[in-house]
């Protein structure tokens, strides 16, 4: 055996030279092993249980994201927790060694938000609203659903989403997806938003 040097892949195929001899041929590259895990999808408090194929030897990671197809519909999931074993979990592992893979649906999301009285309002209410997940919130902007208007105060960033830096925003122009969200603050502008007609 001859050690080669993979120049491109491609199409189930790969270029190689011949580190010996320097020659340059085509091979077919073996299909990766792919293997069945528990798969367990978290949408707005209920639960689907389900399995995927992945490849053998493949690392998985909290955080990560994939398309899984299920009988009912094919969703859109960010992996949440790898577990192991019966009490052994970890953010990130080979798939072999997963047991199952916990995730939560991000295709579509509930965001919970607390909207705060604007002048001469009473309390603070808590409202859920239904967004995609690439939907962005924004500091210092006024959102608008249905009866509700609230300028945006705060995001606070829920713990599986990369990229953020900081577990609360909070700056005027700081932004978050809705997938990413665990709560939205904002003050109320409802009252506002009607006067102005």
């Amino acid at each position: 055996e001859t050690v080669h040097e993979v120049l491109t892949e491609g199409g189930g195929y790969a270029t190689l030279r011949c580190t010996q001899c320097h020659h340059v041929h085509k091979e077919q590259l073996p299909e990766a092993e792919e293997i069945e895990r528990d798969v367990v999808v978290s949408q707005d408090g209920d639960s689907l249980s389900t399995t995927v194929e992945a490849p053998r030897g493949e690392t998985i990671a909290r955080g990560e994201e994939f398309v899984l197809e299920t009988e009912d519909a094919i969703l859109e999931v960010r992996i949440t927790d790898l577990q192991l074993g019966p009490e052994e979990r970890t953010d990130e592992a080979t798939v072999e060694d997963v047991e199952t893979i916990w995730t939560r649906a991000v295709g579509n999301v509930s965001v919970n938000v607390t909207v705060n009285p604007g002048e001469g309002g009473a309390d603070s209410q808590g409202i859920s609203v239904q967004v995609p997940g690439d939907y962005e919130f924004t500091v210092g902007e006024v959102e608008e659903f249905e009866d509700e208007a609230f300028e945006v105060t705060n995001i606070f960033v829920r713990e599986d989403a990369r990229g953020y830096g900081f577990d609360k925003l909070d700056h005027d122009g700081d932004a978050a997806f809705a997938k990413d969200v665990k709560r939205v603050y904002g003050v109320d502008e409802s009252s506002q938003a009607w006067s102005a007609w």
